[in-house]
Formats: C-alpha cells, sequence, structure tokens
C-alpha cells in the first residue's frame, strides 16, 4: 500500500491501480524524462530483474537457470534493437568473474607471481559501500593501502596532511609512483594543521604534484576525497570526513562513503571534475621546493590566528612605572656609558622577561630595517614558551619566535628561543657566525656556575667584540626571601 509522502516511482500496473482509487489533489505526477529515460528504466528494470532472478531460486532453480533468464534478456534486447553487438554480452556458462589482468610485461610475473597474487581491497570495486569505523570494518588506511597498489593514477583532496598519517601509506605512494603512477594532491594552511614534513616527504616522490591554498580567509575546504583511477573502468573515490591523519585513518569515529564508478557513475564524473576543477584553480598553487618557507609561515600564521584564538593582539601594553625606570636605566647604560652588556636583578614576578621584550622592541625601533635577530636562552622548556608568548603579546606579533626546545625544530634561526641543554647538544657557538645575533637574553642567570652554562658565556664573549656591540640582557632571578640579589 503507498505511504503519504515523497517519491520518484515509475508507475507499473500495480501502482496504477493504487491510484485510480486516490484523488488527483492527492497525487503529484510527470512524465518521465525523455533526456533522462535509459537510466530510470534502466533503474527500475534493475530490481524487476534482481527479484526475477531470486525467483529462479525460490522455486528450485541454480546458477545456471539465473544465467540462461539473463542471457534470455540480452537476446530479446538483441532482437528488438537488431544491434548485433550485444549477443557478445551474454553470460559465459562457465558463470565466472574476471578479478584481475596482468600487463604481459608486468615485473611480478618474472618473480613467479600470477594475477591471482594482485592486492585488492576487501570492498568492493563495483558497488559503492559506507565506512563507519566499526569494529567489523577494515580502517580506512588498511583499505587505501589495497586501493593505491591497483590504481593507475591518484587524486587526493585534504584539509590537512599530518605525518603521522602520512606515513601510514607512504611505503604505497613511494612504490606506486616510482613505478610510474602519477599523483596529484591538494591541501591548504587551514587551522595550521598541515605538518611541513608530509609536504616535504610528498614532495620528493617522483611523478607528484601538489597544490596548496594559502588563502584560508576564501578558500575554506573542508573536503576529503581520495580517488583511485583505474584504467579497467573500475575507478573508486572515498569522500568523507577523513584528513590524512593517523586518528583519522585508524581509530576515529570517522563516516567515508567509497563510491565506484560501475554503480555511481554519475556521481564519480561529478567528483573527478570538481577535483580538476580546484586543480585548475588560482586559489591552489604548485607547491616548490622554495616555497617551504612560505608554506610554514601561513601555516604558523593559521595556528595563532585560526578560529578560536585567543591571541589577537588588539590592545597596547605598556610597562608599570618601576619597569620603565629599568628600561631607562638600560637605555642610559648604552647611550650614555657605552656599555652594551648589562645585568638586570628583580626579584621573583616583577616582569624581568616583559622588561626585555620592551627593551627589545625599542632596538627594533631604533634599527629599522635591520633583521635584529634576536636569541632568548632558558633551561626550561615552560619558560621558553611562556617567554616568546609574552614577546609575541608586546610586540604585536603572533608569529614571532620560535623554539627550539624538545621536540621543536625552527625553520629559521633568526628570533630563537632556545634552551641551554639544546644550545650546547647543537653547538649553535660553532655554527654560526660571530655577529649573527643583534640581541641576546640569557634567562635565570644566577645558574652560570653550572657546567652547562659555561658554554653559554662562550657564546657571549663571541658576540661581545669591538666588531659588534650586540645588546645582551643577563637576566637574575631572586633569593629564596624574594630579594633581589
Amino acid at each position: 500500500m503507498l505511504q503519504p509522502g515523497l517519491y520518484e516511482q515509475i508507475i507499473n500496473q500495480q501502482i496504477e491501480c493504487e491510484l485510480s482509487g486516490i484523488p488527483a489533489a492527492r497525487q503529484s505526477v510527470m512524465p518521465i524524462d525523455k533526456a533522462e529515460a535509459s537510466k530510470i528504466l534502466a533503474q527500475y528494470l534493475s530490481d524487476v530483474v534482481q527479484k526475477g532472478l531470486d525467483n529462479v531460486l525460490d522455486q528450485g532453480g541454480d546458477l545456471s537457470g539465473q544465467i540462461d533468464l539473463a542471457n534470455q534478456i540480452v537476446t530479446l534486447i538483441q532482437e528488438k534493437t537488431k544491434e548485433a553487438d550485444f549477443a557478445a554480452l551474454s553470460v559465459d556458462q562457465r558463470a565466472e568473474q574476471l578479478l584481475a589482468l596482468l600487463r604481459e610485461n608486468d615485473p611480478r610475473l618474472l618473480l613467479g607471481k600470477t594475477a591471482d597474487n594482485i592486492e585488492r581491497p576487501e570492498t568492493s570495486v563495483a558497488q559503492s559501500s559506507l565506512f563507519t569505523g566499526a569494529v567489523h570494518e577494515p580502517q580506512m588506511f588498511s583499505e587505501l593501502k589495497k586501493e593505491i597498489n591497483s590504481a593507475d593514477q591518484i587524486d587526493m583532496l585534504v584539509s590537512f596532511i599530518k605525518w603521522s598519517g602520512l606515513r601510514l601509506l607512504m611505503d604505497e605512494l613511494a612504490a606506486f609512483t616510482q613505478g610510474g603512477g602519477q599523483l596529484r594532491i591538494i591541501t591548504t594552511s587551514y587551522m595550521g594543521a598541515t605538518d611541513i614534513k608530509a609536504i616535504e616527504e610528498l614532495s620528493k616522490l617522483p611523478n607528484t604534484e601538489i597544490k596548496v591554498s594559502y588563502d584560508t580567509k576564501r578558500t575554506r575546504l573542508h573536503a576529503k576525497t581520495y580517488i583511485f583511477y583505474r584504467d579497467t573502468g573500475f575507478s573508486t573515490a572515498y569522500v568523507g570526513s577523513s584528513n590524512l591523519s593517523n586518528a583519522a585513518m585508524s581509530s576515529g569515529l570517522e563516516w567515508n562513503v567509497k563510491v565506484t564508478a560501475k554503480d555511481l557513475p554519475s556521481t564519480m564524473q561529478k567528483i573527478t571534475a570538481t577535483f580538476d576543477c580546484y586543480w585548475n584553480s588560482t586559489e591552489f598553487e604548485f607547491y616548490k621546493e622554495d616555497e617551504r618557507e612560505r608554506l610554514f609561515r601561513a601555516l604558523r600564521a593559521e595556528r595563532f590566528m585560526g578560529e578560536g584564538s585567543t591571541r589577537s593582539f588588539v590592545f597596547d601594553i605598556h610597562p608599570y612605572p618601576y619597569q620603565q625606570e629599568i628600561l631607562d636605566q638600560l637605555r642610559a647604560e648604552r647611550e650614555v656609558r657605552g656599555y652594551h652588556r648589562n645585568l638586570v636583578v628583580a626579584a621573583t614576578g616583577t616582569g624581568k622577561t616583559v622588561i626585555s621584550a620592551f627593551d627589545y622592541r625599542g632596538f627594533c625601533k631604533a634599527n629599522p630595517g635591520r633583521a635584529n635577530r634576536l636569541l632568548f636562552v632558558a633551561h626550561r622548556e615552560e619558560i621558553l614558551q611562556q617567554s616568546r608568548d609574552t614577546f609575541q603579546g608586546i610586540l604585536k606579533d603572533p608569529n614571532f619566535g620560535e623554539l627550539f626546545v624538545g621536540g621543536y625544530k625552527p625553520a629559521s634561526l633568526d628570533h630563537l628561543f632556545i634552551s641551554v641543554q639544546t644550545m650546547n647538544s647543537q653547538a649553535l657557538y660553532d655554527s654560526l657566525p660571530a655577529d649573527y645575533y643583534d640581541y641576546i637574553i640569557v634567562d635565570e642567570f644566577h645558574h652560570a656556575a653550572a657546567p652547562t652554562y659555561q658554554l653559554v658565556q662562550r657564546i657571549l664573549r663571541r658576540h661581545g667584540g669591538e666588531e659588534h656591540e650586540s645588546h645582551q640582557t643577563i637576566h637574575s632571578g631572586s633569593t629564596e626571601k624574594g630579594q633581589g640579589k
């Protein structure tokens, strides 16, 4: 019985019989579009034919009986159209499916392998399916590995690429491109989520092209699509929520639809056409080796200025009177007495780092057009992070400074917040020219008696020669009673 609601249903004899008893005001019908008639009728007949084939089994028949019925349908179409080509479409009585075919010169044949050894996805390449991350389903990354191994060309469209996700597929992508496969990738700097290392490793692959959108204000790309083209016509695409990250590929609650060209040809065509449209758009630019610094800065800017950021630095910060007094004394030491190495001693919590940031800001204003390279040395990662945040706030520049401590690796050494341990292990004092830094700050200098700080003093001596008047501000902490040393 027909239920009230929406339909796109061919009216057959059964439905017509039901509609005849329903007032016209309750019905909405329209003629079949001639341009779409073959698709609409084929979809309808697909259901009819499947029911008929199932009925053969229900009546005690077998596979051969189903093949006979299928071939009768093919014969009827041949007779009706009078096209001899349809005869070749009859199902062979062996009732088999072709699963793979190797090229005549495929190197796997020389290794004693056959077409049966080709790894194929667990899900069908002819029927679309849905991945929901359920326990019984294959993981996205394991399925994509197998898609890569059997593809002739690959396109990827992802908002961001993490190294943690890329490394799950890297071996397969390397083998694919080294074997002549063409790989195209579109990504963005949106939210600063992409890892530079991932882009660099991809750019090293042969037959690989990468395009990046740096303009995240206009190009807010959220799409995630992995397209695998096959010359056989059995192309597939994964469209959904999984970016190229470890969590999205392995354990996240991500939904992705696998679209196949065989059962959803029009959808597959739209996917490929849209990718090509993006690829040819000026919004996306080719990534080249010399673009690394540009991408790095774009990603860093997005991380600090993306949606949800609490640090927009739209207000001015001014020093307290006692801080201004210290700043004035530092300026007098340099400009009046010519002393460019200075020690600031103040109680804990009085803002020695703030003072140094204001002093550095004044130094930059007094030296416009110069690099004004800064080296900030401390003994703990937490102090370095807080200090960089302080400098960013006072300079009103969310991109200022880079950390070189623990897992942080800077792309540039120009404005560096580095730990004593890292400076020693990296031998920074031997790898840079003596006049590289214009302004050096050493935090908590009462640790100077420690062996690690002896090497810090070495770099201070190198940067304090007559040929280079660098500004050196040395912070001292406080005693346990809070009084300045």
